[in-house]
């Protein structure tokens, strides 16, 4: 049994303990207590002569009565001593007389003059019994330390961490150059001195999650070899007031007394919102932690050779004060890796991961546009428990392309039954997709199309880029809408009826529609002008009560424009599909049977080029013949 578990158990037993012994002393205490009742019934068994024996204590009262004709002794408290003893004075003489044969036993007061003193045991044995249980569910908990450390920064022992240097970090050249010089002057220090050089006070890593912030700020510390002091924002912010503001002040003592030394505070907008974002007028804890963290950064006290390192996700809604120069002097973007920097992020994580021949890293960071580094990381982690699974002792390429597919839309669901309605529905589906993306100059090749589900999706087209382009053109965005409804238009036109297998679809292609037209000034009937705020999400504190800059005029012309785009986007598509409808009946038919396609096939199946061994009554098999004949016929 481990430490840990031997004290909780320890404590337990002796909760059960201290629990039994408390009710046997209320029992014991309750059992034995003499009843308290009316005077007349206790001297009526002195006039009735039933009395044997009695003995009375005149330091509490209780009186213990031997009565003739019973064994059991009845406890009574008197109410009146003085009284009681002047009407029973004369009882031993009449009870002899009357009972020569039995005469009165024993007739004895017995005197305790510290009986105040013993009716205080129980109430003491209570109470220390009640502060030895609070003790131990402290102790149980671990609420003991936080009680009185209310104040302290939560700070983790960094003693036994793994130390990180600018080697692990891969793909973030530029990011890695802007920080050599926090570790050079950390290092360094009189050189910049002497020179009149100052070192930025904090930096502030902004980038979307996965990206590597975190990773950085060891890096930064590991190559300096000092102090790191890492602690999250929402570390700072507690039920009781003022417990934010003193962690601030705790951390920076810390900081300074093993000066030089790295903070880092993760996730700062936790604590470092916009202030004023309150809508009522009570006070808020987390303005005044952030009031105290602008004190510490920059105020009347220095903090020399104590860096600040601050990562977030959403810059827009920080405080200005918190990010002008002599706090955050230098901010630096730590965006999405780009091709060069996705295949350097794959050889760090893959260099305890065996690879086989076939696995070649630069067409993985092509087809992984978007991936942040964590994103990287769990791709080999998936493709390394694939192999495993399979009891491979290295990863093939066949393992990359399925954690690929399973990172972006999850894991083949091949257990589900599905109709063959609904599975022709997907293939039409999931072909219109591809033919559209084919026919389209600016969309990229496709890479694979399946009916097999994957999380909440019936089916996918995935496309691989070729390369990363920084702009996106007004006609590439336009043709993504085309692509966008090239399953609907084909169940449209092949099908009965439609279905909601493109509500996604639909979604992704007016919210690009909607950014074209407010965003990126693309309708030439609008013109160049943004309308609305260029941020989707709302910050309550900021935005609220602003309203839109745009009248209700604009605002109809606005929805009349973004539908104008959606329907000459599927016209767009329905020409492209009714032109290749026999490549359409024919990818939807080859995935009905096989499920799935990858591009090297469907570039050869566009072109004519696909051999595959069908049966002759497979309806494949039937439109090929028939379109073999009609080549002849017109030959």
């Amino acid at each position: 049994m481990s430490p840990k578990k031997s004290k909780g158990f320890l404590a337990y037993i002796l909760f059960i303990v201290f629990i039994v012994l408390g009710i046997w002393f209320v029992a014991s205490q309750f059992s034995g207590k003499a009843k308290t009742t009316e005077y007349s019934e206790i001297i009526v068994h002195f006039d009735n002569y039933e009395v044997k024996s009695y003995t009375l204590d005149l330091g509490s009262g209780e009186l213990v009565l031997q009565l003739r004709d019973g064994n059991n002794k009845i406890r009574y408290n008197v109410p009146n001593i003085n009284i009681f003893l002047e009407d029973t004075k004369d009882y031993r003489k009449e009870y002899n007389a009357k009972y020569p044969d039995q005469p009165l036993e024993q007739d004895y007061y017995k005197i305790n003059d510290n009986t105040w003193l013993l009716s205080l045991v129980p109430t003491l044995i209570m109470v220390i019994i009640a502060v030895v249980f609070i003790y131990m569910m402290m102790r149980q908990t671990g609420a003991g330390g936080k009680y009185n450390n209310f104040g302290k920064a939560n700070l983790k022992n960094q003693a036994n961490a793994r130390k990180a240097t600018f080697a692990d970090v891969a793909g973030a050249d530029e990011e890695k150059q802007e920080l050599e010089e926090i570790v050079d002057f950390l290092k360094h220090s009189n050189k910049y001195k002497e020179i009149g050089a100052k070192i930025p006070k904090g930096v502030l890593l902004v980038g979307p999650p996965g990206t590597g912030k975190t990773l950085l700020a060891r890096a930064v510390a590991g190559e300096a070899g000092c102090p790191f002091f890492p602690i999250s924002g929402s570390d700072f912010v507690e039920m009781f007031v003022g417990v934010g503001a003193s962690r601030v002040r705790d951390l920076f003592e810390q900081a300074k007394k093993h000066s030089p030394s790295i903070i880092f505070i993760d996730e700062i907008d936790a604590v470092g919102r916009h202030r004023g974002a309150g809508l009522g007028g009570g006070h808020d804890e987390r303005e005044q932690t952030l009031n105290q963290l602008l004190v510490e950064m920059d105020g009347f006290t220095g903090n020399e050779s104590v860096i600040v390192i601050a990562a977030t996700n959403r810059r827009d809604i920080l405080d200005p004060a918190l990010l002008r120069p002599g706090r955050f002097d230098r901010q630096i973007v730590v965006g999405y890796p780009d091709v060069k920097g996705r295949e350097e992020i794959l050889k760090v994580h893959s260099k305890n991961k065996p690879l086989a021949p076939d696995v070649d890293l630069k067409i993985i960071a092509k087809t992984t546009q978007g991936f942040t580094g964590a994103d990287l990381e769990n791709l080999l982690n998936e493709a390394a428990l694939l192999a495993a699974r399979a009891n491979r002792r290295a990863i093939v390429e066949s393992d990359i392309e399925e954690a690929t597919l399973k990172v972006i839309a999850g894991p083949e669901k091949k257990s589900r039954v599905v109709t063959e309605r609904d599975k022709k529905i997907t293939a039409y589906h999931e072909a219109g997709h591809a033919i559209a993306a084919y026919n389209l100059k600016t969309q990229d090749k496709v890479h694979q199309v399946t009916v097999i589900q994957r999380g909440m999706a019936a089916g996918l087209t995935m496309t691989r880029p070729t390369n990363d382009n920084s702009h996106v053109s007004r006609t590439q965005m336009r043709e993504s809408i085309v692509m966008m409804l090239g399953g609907r238009c084909a169940e449209a036109l092949v099908l009965d009826d439609i279905c909601t297998g493109a509500s996604n679809d639909i979604e992704r292609a007016t919210a690009t529609a909607r950014n074209m037209v407010t965003k990126y000034g693309f309708s030439e009937k609008l013109g160049t002008v943004v309308y609305g705020s260029d941020n989707d999400e709302v910050f309550l504190g900021k935005d609220y009560g602003h309203t839109r800059n745009y009248s209700e005029a604009v605002a109809s012309e606005i929805d009349a424009e973004i539908k104008n785009i959606i329907t000459n986007a599927y016209q767009e598509c329905e020409v492209i599909l009714t032109a290749n409808m026999d490549k359409l009946h024919e990818l939807a038919e080859y995935l009905i049977r096989y499920e799935k396609i990858d591009g090297d096939d469907f570039e050869k199946l566009m072109k004519g080029e696909l051999e595959y061994t069908l049966d002759d009554d497979d309806d494949i098999s039937v439109k090929k013949n028939l379109n073999s004949e009609e080549s002849e016929n017109n030959n």
